[in-house]
């Protein structure tokens, strides 16, 4: 029988217990010893004896701020932005190099200071290997009860260095089908009818979905106008814009009647009655996007919601949107996966778990003018979710 090499035996072994979905078991670090005789990079050992060069003996966690240029100033019920600030994060590993992000969009009161903070006192060395995901993932957890991007983006980047250790994109590693991811909608924000027009036939040919944001008394004008140019099925999220249940209700109707197939957050997170009435008596499903954050929040929204918007950002990342696809499929919800203003990193991350879902809104990507990263592409209008190991990204 061939002798089987270190890498070999950690590709199998990984893959078989990750995909099976175990945490590896990792006891306390032991110092490694020190490396004898000259080493070799990873790319001359072809033809040589089974000598591996020596490696490094921990994780190093990386990062430095990005901010993010919109394409087109980007409008919704409660802001507008030109910009997004954001922090990249490496995290290096023997020969392998993981990358995550994170995205903060100033609404949700994060701000790079407080990432980067976050990432200060993150200590990887901590820890024996990668694969120790759960045992690793839950201490960075544990920092802090917030800062959910930036725990997102350690999250993120593990998960591409894991991967790129096993050889494999994490879509194969949890079992899905590539074939199975959804179209993405591409997002049309609030502005004037001449905007709006213009944004729409930009991109209608290029997507089967739109999602277009309402949440104003523009509302009905936002979708005349769109309708005006094309008769694409189209999501609607009113980022808690509406608050009166019977308006809601009165405006969902009228969606329906112009080919809106789903509504997102239509009222304020604090009115969990009035939502539920409204979920009830809905022709449309409606999901929930900022009424949900984490797993700990989906058991309360059945009944309140037909299904959860799912964003690394606000979940801290694969590790438990993974979990919340799961739950919400067990309590018999839909699911949506979403993200902020991100480059392909985030994105191609979060379509790692495309196949499992209902609805993909996974165009953050697509929206900005400075992307460092290529991954996940849109063809006629359908996620394709590269080969590549990890995360599914190359740094340009």
């Amino acid at each position: 029988m061939k002798k089987q090499s270190r890498r070999e035996f950690l590709k199998v072994a990984g893959a078989a217990a990750l995909g099976a979905g175990l945490a590896v078991s990792c006891g306390p670090k032991r110092p490694a010893p020190e490396p004898e005789g000259p080493s070799d990079s990873p790319d001359s050992l072809e033809g040589k004896p089974e000598v591996l060069p020596p490696l490094p003996r921990r994780m190093t966690l990386h990062f430095r701020p990005y901010e993010l240029q919109l394409q087109h100033t980007f409008t919704v019920s409660k802001s507008s932005r030109k910009t997004t600030p954001g922090v990249q994060v490496e995290i290096d590993y023997q020969w392998y190099t993981g990358y995550g992000e994170a995205s903060m969009p100033p609404y949700l009161g994060h701000s790079v200071d407080s990432v980067t903070a976050f990432l200060q006192r993150v200590r990887l060395s901590r820890f024996a290997d990668p694969f120790c995901l759960e045992d690793i993932l839950s201490y960075v957890d544990s920092l802090s009860p917030g800062d959910a991007p930036a725990k997102a983006a350690v999250d993120i980047a593990l998960h591409d260095l894991v991967g790129k250790m096993l050889g494999a994109p994490w879509y194969k590693i949890w079992g899905y089908d590539p074939a199975k991811a959804p179209s993405t909608t591409f997002t049309i924000g609030i502005d004037t009818p001449e905007v709006v027009r213009e944004k729409t036939l930009e991109c209608a040919g290029k997507f089967n979905i739109l999602k277009v944001k309402v949440g104003l008394d523009t509302d009905k004008e936002m979708i005349e106008t769109i309708r005006s140019v094309t008769d694409l099925p189209l999501a609607v999220d009113a980022n808690e814009g509406w608050t009166d249940r019977f308006q809601a209700l009165d405006m969902i109707y009228w969606l329906r009647e112009h080919g809106v197939v789903m509504v997102e957050q239509p009222l304020p997170v604090g009115h969990i009655d009035d939502q539920a009435w409204l979920n009830e008596r809905s022709p449309l499903p409606i999901f929930a996007d900022e009424s949900v954050q984490r797993l700990a929040d989906v058991p309360g929204l059945k009944g309140v919601f037909s299904g959860i918007n799912i964003k690394l950002m606000k979940c801290t990342g694969l590790r438990e949107a993974h979990k919340m696809v799961d739950l919400a499929r067990g309590l018999g919800m839909k699911v949506m996966l979403g993200c902020m203003t991100e480059t392909s990193c985030g994105v191609s991350a979060a379509a790692q778990l495309s196949p499992a879902v209902d609805f993909a809104d996974l165009d953050g990507n697509l929206l900005i003018s400075n992307d460092i990263f290529s991954g996940v592409t849109v063809e006629k209008g359908k996620l394709v979710l590269p080969d590549t190991p990890g995360i599914g990204v190359t740094k340009l």
